[in-house]
């Protein structure tokens, strides 16, 4: 009996591909299409993101007269312009006998952006700029009373 049932089941099997064949000869061609469609796609969007970022370029390179322009009527208005030196920072902080986590407190930053501000690997934006000019005059007693509030 087990052979017949074995027999049985391996008709049943050949049987059931045979009546799925077709079916799936379709499924893979339509499959087939739709991965073409896709990469045809695909190469479609790269290609506009391409035309895209150059004409973002063309078009800041076209803005970079005006910007230079605002620039240089705002200049005369701010005579000094803040230089940043990353030793002049440390040596302010060793001064104020702060670490770096409570020297990012009192400029509003975190600990990493001090910490790569005085290895030099960043240099701070111009909003920071400002704020790292106001810690440089403060004294010690200014200093640690920001810190710790009472």
């Amino acid at each position: 009996m087990n052979t017949f049932s074995n027999a049985f089941r391996a008709e049943v099997v050949r049987m059931a591909r045979k009546e799925l064949k077709p079916e799936l000869q379709g499924m893979r061609k339509a499959i087939t299409s739709h991965r073409s469609e896709i990469a045809a796609l695909k190469r479609e969007v790269k290609a506009l993101t391409s035309q895209l970022k150059a004409t973002q370029r063309q078009v800041k390179v076209t803005d970079v007269p005006k910007a230079k322009a605002v620039t240089e009527d705002v200049t005369p208005k701010k005579s000094k312009q803040i230089q940043f030196d990353a030793q002049v920072l440390i040596d302010k902080r060793a001064a104020l006998g702060i670490t770096q986590k409570q020297m990012a407190q009192l400029l509003g930053a975190s600990s990493l952006s001090v910490y790569k501000w005085e290895t030099g690997h960043v240099h701070p934006r111009a909003a920071q700029l400002d704020r790292i000019a106001e810690v440089l005059k403060l004294g010690k007693r200014k200093a640690l009373s920001l810190l710790n509030p009472q």
